[in-house]
């Protein structure tokens, strides 16, 4: 990625959040109380910019420990290739997902391995 750019004065703020080729942009609307991912992308890198709404948030390493955030409107989350993660939606929640890679259109799934019951993190 390169540096990303910042502007600012007496109108507002320019801000870049994502400098870097993109393959697709995905808007996702989340009920409360309910759970997405539970699985890694082998190839793909997802940027997930959160619109409004509270996500809980958990990632994990390849034989790493979880790590859990809370996370609201005008965070930035990035999940590279090989890390697990999932979202549950504290409130209504809607986010726009930024993805390099084999993610999108007919290709949602295909780079998706979804985590065994017993590895879920949500």
């Amino acid at each position: 990625m390169t540096d990303l750019g910042y502007f600012e004065d007496d109108r507002g703020l320019i801000e870049d959040l994502i400098a870097a080729p993109l393959d697709s942009v995905t808007r996702i609307y989340t009920r409360k109380g309910a759970v997405r991912g539970n699985h890694t992308h082998n190839e793909t890198t997802q940027w997930t910019y959160i619109i409004h709404g509270t996500l809980q948030v958990v990632t994990r390493a390849a034989g790493g420990e979880p790590f859990t955030e809370e996370c609201g409107p005008g965070d930035l989350l990035c999940e590279e290739p090989g890390i697990a993660h999932a979202w549950k939606a504290l409130e209504d929640t809607v986010v726009l997902v930024f993805t390099r890679g084999p993610r999108s259109g007919a290709n949602y799934e295909s780079d998706t391995q979804r985590l065994a019951p017993e590895d879920r993190l949500l």
